[in-house]
């Protein structure tokens, strides 16, 4: 996969991915904006703000005249929003690419943000936090996270609380807009069957008088967890919803790649620890899984699980005693790490062919990172973790002091300090 990156004199940045083959393109535009940046009294505003993108702008005054122009050319559109960025896109044939620069730059910089379609979003989205709420295997990651991260905005949920959206004003939208939204807090993103150099001065049309200004700067995660923390989320439901993990390390770290690959040893695909141990062997859960989770100043390693709520701490005990048995010198096998480092980079390739994907993957690191590595940079990257490195960050990582668990559904509370070791 080749590139081209070029920076605006507003500081927007440009990242062109030509992809030959294809006849379709993805245009997405990577705002370093998310929850993180929210404050108690308008949690939710950068999801809102997201749904609220695509409701009008001045040329194109309603969302059925913005979603009948997509539909009209057989293409997708949809955004999506994080702790720390927010995502728009387009993708359709790429014969089209001028008209979908034009949608994203008036829908960032003129949407109307109509009192009405304001308060009749309000209701969707309330909605969208129910289904949350009526999901317990989404929503489980959100309530792992409230353990880990407390009281603070990256332990908050991204959709913020019914209360705050039913106060949310235009004027809110407005302000927060002009504390992130700044051109140089932003990549666009043109990946497929693109002629890049076209595509760089249609960018400079749309997008070249955007504002450029200082914007807000996140808080912080404090890390200070000297025991097990423990949140149980009671439900009546069929499943206990479980996730039990330990805090690691930022993006960009030098132990990201190794935390990787021990996070598929242990818990990805079905040949994993995890899921040969709580699954096959003891028929516990139906879905258990790891992952090893970055942010840009904090990070964990996370197990999740679904389980019989009369077994639910048997699961935890099992899950436990595998992430004490990896620690163990010598217990990771050759096989495992070539295995794993197969999985890793045989899914990455995948999902690389797909235009949307790989504008995802170069926006996540062109705004968080600063730095972007080719496919196969990374791939070599993963290649070169060894097994003494998959030992070291078991050992350093998998402790009791920062172990924490997170539970939706029949639980019993009573014991969880006892159950909760790590030697």
């Amino acid at each position: 996969m080749q590139y081209k990156r070029k920076v605006l004199s507003n500081g927007l940045r440009v990242i062109t991915v030509p992809m030959p083959s294809f006849e379709s393109a993805t245009v997405m535009v990577m705002v370093g904006a998310g929850s993180r940046y929210e404050t108690k009294l308008n949690n939710g505003i950068s999801h809102f703000l997201e749904h609220m993108a695509f409701k009008g702008t001045e040329k194109r005054p309603t969302a059925m005249d913005i979603s009948a122009l997509i539909d009209g050319i057989g293409g997708e559109f949809n955004a999506f929003t994080s702790k720390e960025y927010t995502g728009y896109y387009v993708k359709a044939q790429s014969n089209h690419l001028e008209m979908l620069l034009d949608l994203l730059s008036d829908m960032l910089n003129h949407s109307v943000f109509d009192e009405g379609e304001i308060e009749k979003e309000k209701g969707v989205i309330i909605e969208e936090i129910n289904m949350y709420e009526d999901t317990p295997m989404r929503n489980l990651g959100d309530v792992y996270e409230q353990v880990l991260y407390g009281d603070t905005p990256m332990g908050w949920d991204t959709a913020g609380t019914k209360e705050v959206i039913s106060n949310t004003s235009r004027n809110d939208f407005i302000e927060y807009m002009k504390s992130l939204y700044s051109a140089d807090n932003m990549t666009v993103i043109v990946a497929g069957g693109i002629d890049g150099g076209k595509v760089e001065g249609l960018i400079e049309k749309y997008f070249g008088e955007m504002p450029k200004f200082p914007t807000l700067k996140a808080l912080p995660v404090e890390d200070g967890q000297e025991k097990p923390r423990f949140f149980v989320k009671k439900k009546v439901t069929e499943q206990v919803h479980l996730a039990l993990g330990v805090r690691t390390v930022p993006l960009g770290h030098p132990d990201e790649d190794a935390l990787e690959v021990l996070s598929t040893i242990l818990g990805g695909g079905m040949s994993s620890r995890l899921f040969h141990e709580v699954r096959e062997k003891r028929g516990l859960a139906y879905y258990v899984r790891m992952s090893s989770d970055n942010y840009t100043d904090c990070g964990t390693l996370v197990a999740t699980a679904g389980v019989d709520p009369k077994r639910a701490k048997d699961a935890v005990e099992v899950i436990l005693s595998e992430l004490e048995r990896v620690k163990q010198p010598g217990n990771v096998t050759e096989e495992e790490l070539k295995r794993a480092k197969e999985y890793i980079n045989g899914h990455f390739v995948m999902d690389l062919e797909d235009s949307r994907s790989v504008a995802i993957y170069v926006a996540h690191q062109e705004i968080l990172e600063n730095h972007l590595y080719t496919p196969s940079e990374n791939i070599e990257k993963i290649n070169k973790v060894t097994l003494s490195d998959v030992e070291r960050v078991a050992q350093k990582y998998l402790i009791e002091t920062t172990l924490n668990f997170a539970v939706i559904g029949k639980f019993e509370e009573e014991g969880i300090e006892s159950l909760l070791k790590l030697k």
